[in-house]
C-alpha cells in the first residue's frame, strides 16, 4: 500500500461505502458539513462523529459521540481534525476496524499514516473526497 495511491482512491470512492465523518459540523459554512452532505447525496451511508452534537442529526445524518458508537463499523473514516488531533482519530479508526482513513486537505500526520498502514488500512492524506469524486467523474 502507498499513501494517496490513485487506484486505491478510485476504488474507495467508486463503491458506495459506510463513511464516518470525524469532526462533522452542523454549521453549513464548514467544509465538514459540505463534504458530509455531498457524500450522502452521492449514495454513501454517512454517520457524523461529533461528541458535542451526539444524539442529534445534521440534515438527516445521525450524529454519534465517537467511532465506538458507529454500528455497523464504518469502512472509511474521514477525518476533519487538525493534523495533531488526527493521530487519535486514526488510532480509533484502527481499533474500530475501518478499511481506510482519509485525512482531509491540510491534515497531514505521517506518524498516524504509518500506524494505519502498518495495521493494514488504506491511507489517504491531504485530499478531499468531494474533489476526488469530481476529478474522477464518479
Amino acid at each position: 500500500m502507498a499513501i494517496n495511491d490513485p487506484a486505491e482512491i478510485r476504488e474507495l470512492l467508486s463503491v458506495k461505502r459506510r463513511i464516518a465523518v470525524v469532526g462533522a459540523s452542523p454549521n453549513p459554512a464548514r467544509a465538514s458539513y459540505e463534504v458530509m452532505l455531498f457524500l450522502r447525496d452521492k449514495g454513501h451511508d454517512v454517520i457524523a462523529v461529533n461528541p458535542g452534537h451526539a444524539g442529534k442529526t445534521i440534515d438527516g445524518v445521525p450524529v454519534v459521540a465517537s467511532l465506538a458508537n458507529v454500528e455497523p463499523p464504518a469502512e472509511i473514516v474521514d477525518i476533519f481534525r487538525n493534523s495533531d488531533d488526527a493521530g487519535s482519530a486514526v488510532d480509533e479508526a484502527i481499533v474500530h476496524g475501518a478499511k481506510a482513513v482519509w485525512m482531509q486537505l491540510g491534515v497531514i500526520n505521517q506518524a498516524a499514516a504509518q500506524r494505519a498502514e502498518a495495521a493494514g488500512l488504506i491511507v489517504v492524506m491531504d485530499h478531499c473526497p468531494k474533489i476526488e469524486i469530481r476529478k474522477l467523474g464518479l
